[in-house]
């Protein structure tokens, strides 16, 4: 096969990529990545440049998008604005890119007749108290970025449904991993354990979240990819739910920093206090979260640890900027 993948060159797309070539030495792949402050080169350091194209463009661009998906098999959307702090600054640009750009590719799919699997979140459910959301469950958003990513679901469920579009939804819990950019909580909290600078927990940090290490979400994909059913819904959910400061008192310890370091801060705005999701559907396709909470977080601190090269330069840069206006004091 040869895929186009939209967001290549971000956090869970370029883990795909990765995952992908690893898994089918025989397909190519077409990497189409706007390469903002997010989506970066460096993530995709060390791939086979035979099985790998990296094209630089916009998802809300119809004409990149119109050339870029010539003589692809199929379409994985992980393009996105996907922070919810910066949501609530500029969400305007969350709607030109998770509701348009999510049109732009269904357009570019259903004209060349091919699949197109788009990239979701857990969060388009909103918050629950108790049990979990499962792909029935009404999508209730309440941040600017939960909500054009609900729009763009809402898009591709009405392409199917209107003009019959090879078309499905993956909704994935709390990624973390290599190569997440650090404004996430936990790239953030490891490489401020790592620097000795204090880490910013939100309200007190009770927020509980379902946790899946970014290489049991791209087995889930692939395998909705390959086997999934047009027009459904699949959500895939890591094996452990966590709240906020537990997370964070595990990578003090990984980080050999003690609790000293935490500084409660103001909590976010219209912050969901619990996400949880049901997965049996994709289960049922016969995937399963492999990694462990406590694992997954070793290899990642560890990762951190070791590639200096990769986070360094983005700590020197617009992120030190956006970090002090978010939490009022600046980085060592």
């Amino acid at each position: 096969m040869r895929l186009l993948i939209a967001g290549g060159a971000g956090f869970i797309g370029s883990s795909y990529v990765r995952r992908r070539l690893r898994a089918h030495p025989d397909d190519s792949v077409r990497v189409l990545d706007k390469l903002t402050y997010a989506g970066r080169r460096e993530n995709l350091q060390g791939l086979p440049g035979d099985q790998l194209e990296l094209v630089e463009g916009d998802i809300a661009d119809l004409d990149r998008v119109g050339s870029a998906v010539d003589g692809c098999d199929a379409i994985v959307n992980f393009a996105a604005e996907s922070h919810v702090d910066r949501s609530i600054e500029s969400p305007g640009e969350f709607i030109e890119t998770d509701v348009f750009g999510a049109f732009v590719l269904l357009e570019a799919a259903r004209s060349a007749g091919i699949r197109h699997l788009q990239v979701s979140t857990d969060e388009v459910y909103g918050s629950i108290d108790a049990g979990s959301f499962t792909e029935e469950s009404p999508i209730q958003p309440s941040s600017p970025y939960s909500a054009s990513k609900a729009g763009g679901d809402l898009i591709v469920g009405a392409y199917h449904h209107t003009y019959g579009s090879d078309a499905l939804i993956v909704r994935g819990s709390n990624n973390y991993g290599p190569r997440q950019h650090p404004e996430k909580l936990i790239p953030l909290c490891v490489l401020n354990a790592l620097n000795g600078d204090p880490l910013p927990v939100y309200g007190n940090g009770m927020q509980v979240r379902n946790w899946i290490f970014v290489e049991d979400m791209c087995t889930g994909i692939d395998m909705v990819l390959e086997r999934g059913e047009a027009g459904t819904v699949y959500n895939l959910g890591g094996p452990e739910e966590l709240p906020n400061i537990e997370v964070v008192k595990k990578i003090l310890e990984l980080a050999g920093r003690d609790e000293s370091l935490i500084e409660y801060v103001t909590d976010r705005l219209g912050h969901d206090r619990r996400y949880s999701l049901s997965s049996e559907r994709a289960r049922a396709l016969g995937w399963e979260p492999q990694v462990l909470f406590d694992e997954g977080l070793r290899r990642t601190v560890e990762w951190y640890r070791q590639n200096e090269w990769w986070w360094s330069p983005i700590r020197s840069g617009e992120y030190r900027e956006y970090y002090e206006r978010q939490y009022g004091r600046a980085l060592s």
